[in-house]
């Protein structure tokens, strides 16, 4: 009697649950909902992150917004803008953390993977997949000097992954160099590179090999080369983010990236360029690499590269260093990596930036941007110490975290979204779509100025 009970149960839960998903997708399917339904799905997703997922988004969440509104819940986007679900429009100056370049789903990029999905949704994983292949041809040409052969990925701590294997094969050495401040991602590998101590700690040991130097300093990354050198732990590669963005939009000092690119010549070792925050026309050029004309052995890109349609990403290197996967191209896999959805949205996206001319757009928005940030900025030297940047991907720092958090919390009430964080609002970050317009853009400015004057010195 007590298992046909449990077996009842278990039959009830599930006819709960599968009710249950009608009703998302219900929701999901329509185009407006009703203010009743605008709370259920507030409550649900506020309950749903305390119960579920985690209580701590709840709590970020207070600390960067003003009143009630920390259980602002986003339902859609468009262009360089995005609605919560009461309808509520905000200008979107966080874009995922650079994720939107082409804007918020773009109709190019959603029709290409729309197109892609009624033929074929994932690659059998064996045989050869067309998207692939024209993929990285068109890598091959778009990225910098002889960058050739691309191996794809779905995010960018696995972009940065695939190149950390990708240098340790070509050489056999196993020797580091990142940088203070660097972020490259969460996955061990990756969070060997990433300096903050904060997202170290918990995990150490990490992957050992790595040295890190202070950016920007090419004395230090000298010593430390010729230091590694003669202890018998040669450099395997250099890895560095051109404009560091994490770290609060650092640019590096005139000629220092030709500098470090001339130190890994010298003594044999691979560069590589994380751009999976500056990559794909964000500051001012389709790569960072192109300012400072450097041309890296390895580049990594993610975050923009799927158009903010699909999670994607690649790695791109010479051919010199990746032929050591050639023997055997299963050395690393991964199984979402490079599947049909993930490029096509990957070949719009780049169809998008060089159609539209994006890229250039970037450099001229995010001059004129900086600029009135700059003059809004004027009067307020207590609060604001630097406001720098370049292209569309530019910082805003504070003299204190208090300051920026203060900041942030007036942005979002007036309907903008800036990246100040709880774990850092020094800086605020903003990197809008390259397809905002110049009346947004002065919105986001009259918002910025007027949050400025009301805010008190903390």
């Amino acid at each position: 009697m007590g298992i046909d009970i449990s077996r009842e149960s278990k039959s009830e839960k599930l006819q709960k649950v599968s009710q249950y998903i009608d009703k998302v997708l219900s929701l999901v399917e329509k185009e407006q909902i009703t203010k009743e339904e605008a709370e259920w799905i507030t409550k649900e997703t506020v309950d749903g992150f305390r119960e579920y997922v985690n209580p701590g988004f709840l709590e970020y969440r207070k600390t960067v917004t003003e009143g009630g509104q920390f259980a602002a819940v986003e339902w859609s986007d468009n262009g360089a803008c995005f609605k919560d679900v009461n309808g509520k429009e905000y200008i979107d100056c966080l874009g995922g953390f650079g994720i939107y370049n082409v804007g918020h789903r773009n109709p190019k990029v959603v029709k290409a993977v729309t197109d892609q999905l009624k033929r074929q949704a994932l690659h059998s994983q064996d045989l050869l997949d067309p998207l692939r292949a024209m993929l990285a041809k068109i890598l091959a040409d778009i990225t910098p000097g002889d960058l050739k052969y691309a191996f794809f990925t779905n995010s960018g701590t696995e972009s940065v992954e695939a190149a950390l294997k990708l240098a340790k094969m070509y050489s056999e050495r196993t020797t580091f160099i990142s940088t203070t401040r660097a972020f490259h991602g969460k996955s061990l590998g990756s969070l060997s590179g990433t300096a903050k101590g904060m997202f170290r700690k918990p995990f150490l040991p990490l992957i050992p090999g790595f040295r890190h130097v202070p950016f920007g300093d090419i004395d230090m990354m000298r010593k430390t080369f010729e230091t590694c050198s003669l202890v018998g732990e040669d450099v395997a590669a250099v890895i560095l983010e051109p404009i560091q963005g994490e770290g609060g939009i650092i640019l590096p000092p005139e000629g220092y990236l030709r500098q470090v690119r001339e130190l890994c010549d010298q003594f044999g070792a691979l560069l590589i360029f994380d751009e999976v925050q500056t990559g794909m026309g964000r500051t001012g050029k389709m790569f960072a690499a192109e300012l400072f004309d450097v041309v890296p052995d390895i580049i990594c890109l993610a975050k923009a590269f799927g158009g903010g349609v699909m999670p994607a990403g690649a790695v791109v290197a010479k051919e010199e260093v990746f032929k050591s996967w050639f023997p055997n191209p299963f050395m690393h896999t991964t199984t979402f990596g490079g599947n049909p959805l993930a490029c096509a949205a990957a070949i719009a996206t780049i169809g998008v930036l060089i159609e539209e001319n994006l890229p250039e757009r970037s450099a001229v928005v995010g001059e004129y941007f900086l600029e009135e940030l700059k003059k809004a900025a004027q009067g307020h030297d207590d609060k604001v110490q630097e406001i720098r940047g370049k292209g569309l991907m530019i910082g805003i720092e504070f003299h204190k975290d208090e300051i920026g958090y203060e900041v942030s919390k007036g942005m979002f009430d007036r309907g903008v979204l800036v990246a100040g964080t709880l774990i850092n609002s020094k800086t605020i970050r903003i990197e809008p779509a390259l397809t905002i317009s110049y009346e947004e853009v002065d919105k986001v400015v009259s918002i910025f100025k007027q949050v400025l004057e009301q805010v008190k010195e903390v």
